[in-house]
């Protein structure tokens, strides 16, 4: 069995599905936890609500039907891949029985229809719509969802340094600078990057320029006080 990591295709945790007794208790549960509410989706018996905790990847949906009833194994396990052919190779490269692609005749996640489950790709291309499956040994059912393009307002805002792009980036050290600056004029000799790093993090991490410069500040005493040793 292959064990290429490399050359594997990206598999991420998307989705778990539960059923829940009461739907909008339950949403009104995992809404004061502060998870996000995507959306609520209801077509006839079927209710699927997803809701995503705060910078996760990965979401829950909850609802009525979400899950195919008396199944003694686990079948609410969705793995996002961005290309359902080459995930299907890869899994049937290393022995796995996959199924062939399918959607569902009631919309993503339906099983409260007959037939719930039409062989071929969603017939209008659309992202999210499109699923093939496979099975561990223990009978507990992977569902994989091609996933193309995100709706909007599925993703998190991140303000890490490999999603700022580079006038951000430039603006950033612009500003760095300027903060610097005043520090510069009025400490003793150092170097200019202690005090950069620092405040960039805190400014990447959400904190204002004021309370970026103070950690910055606070790190180079740190720093100093160990040189004067």
């Amino acid at each position: 069995m292959s064990s290429d990591r490399v050359n594997s295709p990206n598999m991420k945790l998307e989705v778990v599905l539960f059923n829940v007794s009461d739907v909008d208790r339950a949403k009104a549960f995992y809404e004061n936890l502060g998870w996000r509410f995507d959306i609520d989706v209801v077509n006839g018996d079927f209710r699927g609500i997803q809701m995503t905790p705060p910078n996760s990847q990965a979401s829950i949906i909850i609802g009525k039907g979400v899950t195919p009833a008396n199944s003694d194994s686990m079948q609410n396990l969705v793995l996002a891949v961005d290309d359902l052919d080459a995930a299907r190779k890869d899994l049937s490269d290393r022995g796995v029985n996959v199924s062939e692609i399918f959607h569902y005749a009631g919309g993503p996640f339906n099983n409260t229809v007959e037939n719930s489950h039409v062989s071929g790709r969603d017939p209008e291309g659309r992202s999210y719509f499109s699923f093939a499956s496979f099975e561990d040994p223990d009978g507990n059912v992977w569902l994989l969802q091609e996933i193309t393009t995100r709706l909007p307002g599925r993703e998190w805002n991140s303000t890490q340094a490999g999603d700022l792009d580079i006038a951000t980036v430039a603006n950033l050290l612009r500003e760095t600078a300027e903060h610097h600056d005043s520090y510069e004029k009025t400490h003793a000799k150092h170097d200019w990057w202690d005090w950069y790093a620092p405040y960039l993090s805190a400014r990447q991490n959400g904190s204002s320029p004021e309370e970026a410069a103070a950690a910055a500040d606070r790190y180079m005493e740190k720093i100093l006080s160990v040189l004067s040793k």
